[in-house]
């Protein structure tokens, strides 16, 4: 078989379980398709947080590893730079020596240098062509930092949509690679921002979801768990978690109309995206490539529960949003009830209950690594290297297998050196014996972000909210961490405390308080 192309798609925090084939509401026909010609993963596992996953997934590596342990700040010491280090190779990087063309459309936002100087920039990591954001998030209509190539874009032309644009972009690179150099593969990397706030969507996107979410968010968790479990995707014995203990009931919450808006823009977003996801396979199958095309679709962290204040929102403008819309009408900051969502002129976010729906049937959010900061959905379409289509793998992998995998089927090794730089040693495991559906290579999964860290091996998984202790729980009875068994098995806390210890030493992890006290120091 010769070596396929590889398309790798990330979206931006999204939940667990808010896609159709995940047990969502929202109308994915594209992905669902995907899923159903390929495989979908039920223990895949991400970083918890938007910039240390791109890092982790591009890289090999775990986030600290490539100097982005925590977001785009410069703290000074290894692990929290900011700024992917010169001793990692990108995906990118490791597939051009192999003959591979190399492409990018999305959010980039591995680097703390939005201007200059450009050495991390996608064009000087391995991507031969590049169109996006350089940061974490802006206004879809009129985006901050969108750059192509090295060149910065000051205002976006006519009827603009960051989703659409990153989706138009991709499909350009597709067929022009097919024009230029139909016989060599090519390396895709589709970053969306969307559902990432702002809750922009276009009206007739959201329309499609009008009185979709009228129930509230009670009812439809309940009605997710069900068809989370009918699907497979649950474990009958795994109980709901409770509504988050911050938000009323359904039948007591204020502002209905304003919260059912929220979630059907933020549905809208998503709803945006797999169209756009569509016409990528459609230009792979008009250019004759679908068969041998690995496509992986994944989340960069679980549902977001931040809730745009006016003051934080504020904050914003000028740094990854603007001031104004693009005719000249200043935009509202925050999440105000008075104030519906959607359009150009807003800035807000869908908060804490809706969050709560998306990471159904999961305990907590982005931030956290309880299951609903770091479980997403995984969805592998290879038609040329999958048989058992439609299936589930229940395997766990995590973010640094993404690179070992695609390394495989390239048949490609992972270099020790780069254009003369020494590399660290890889830490993912291919999930080719995944896709065979046979035992996962990786005997351990790790994970910290500010303070909240996780350590899971085989069945058991010991987890702290900082700044909270250690918590135990068997993963295979009770996998939405509802029954903390630390008490009970006080020899397995000590076992793998102490592998997070030595994995935490060798891949510079800081204790979040030396992290917090640095920044004091800093300050003054």
């Amino acid at each position: 078989m010769p070596q396929p192309n590889i398309i790798i798609i990330l979206n931006d925090d999204m939940g667990y379980s808010d896609l159709g084939c995940y047990g969502g509401e929202v109308q994915t026909p594209n992905l669902d398709r995907l899923a159903s010609g390929g495989l979908r993963f039920t223990r895949f596992y991400n970083t918890a947080r938007c910039c240390p996953s791109r890092a982790s997934l591009l890289t090999g590596l775990y986030p600290h590893q490539a100097d982005v342990g925590h977001m785009m700040n410069d703290d000074g010491v290894d692990g929290y730079l900011g700024d992917l280090n010169a001793n990692t190779v990108t995906i990118a990087e490791a597939l051009k020596p192999a003959g591979y063309d190399t492409c990018m459309s999305g959010k980039w936002h591995v680097t703390r240098h939005v201007d200059d100087p450009k050495h991390n920039w996608p064009c000087q990591r391995g991507f031969d062509d590049f169109y996006g954001i350089i940061t974490g998030a802006s206004n879809f209509f009129n985006p901050s930092t969108l750059t192509r190539n090295n060149e910065r874009i000051a205002t976006p032309p006519g009827d603009y949509f960051l989703t659409d644009a990153i989706s138009d972009e991709a499909v350009r690179q597709i067929r022009e690679h097919n024009q230029s150099k139909p016989d060599s593969p090519f390396f895709s990397y589709v970053a969306y921002t969307a559902p990432h706030w702002p809750l922009h969507a276009h009206l007739e996107d959201i329309e499609r979801y009008k009185g979709r979410f009228d129930d509230g968010w009670d009812v439809l968790r309940e009605e997710r768990l069900s068809r989370m479990t009918e699907m497979g995707l649950i474990d009958p014995q795994w109980r709901l978690t409770p509504r988050d203990p911050t938000q009323p009931p359904w039948d007591e919450a204020e502002h209905k109309a304003w919260q059912c808006r929220r979630m059907e823009v933020y549905a809208a977003q998503i709803d945006r995206m797999d169209q756009g996801i569509g016409r990528i396979v459609q230009a792979l199958e008009d250019t004759g490539q679908m068969d041998n095309t690995l496509i992986l679709f994944l989340a960069d962290n679980g549902g977001c529960a931040e809730e745009i204040s006016t003051r934080w929102g504020q904050n914003l403008r000028g740094r990854i949003a603007q001031k104004t819309t693009r005719d000249g009408r200043p935009v509202q900051y925050g999440n105000d009830p008075s104030v519906m969502p959607g359009g150009e002129e807003t800035y807000q976010s869908y908060g804490v209950p809706w969050a709560n729906l998306s990471n159904t049937p999961f305990r907590e959010y982005k931030h956290w690594v309880h299951e609903g900061g770091i479980a997403t959905p995984l969805i592998v379409h290879w038609p040329a290297g999958i048989s058992d289509r439609g299936a589930m793998r229940r395997q766990p992998a995590q973010l640094p297998d993404i690179m070992a995998t695609c390394l495989d089927v390239a048949d490609i090794c992972y270099p020790d050196t780069y254009e003369g730089r020494t590399i660290q040693p890889a830490e993912g495991y291919s999930m080719r014996p995944i896709l065979e559906d046979r035992p996962s290579e990786r005997p351990v999964l790790y994970w910290e972000h500010e303070g909240n860290k996780a350590v899971q091996r085989e069945n058991w998984k010991l987890v702290c909210k900082y700044p909270g202790g250690w918590e135990l729980y068997n993963m295979t009875e009770d996998r939405t961490e509802l029954h903390d068994v630390s008490a009970q098995f006080p020899e397995i806390i000590g076992e793998l405390s102490a592998l997070y210890e030595v994995w935490a030493a060798r891949c510079n992890v800081m204790p979040w308080d030396e992290v917090l006290a640095l920044r004091n120091e800093k300050r003054g």
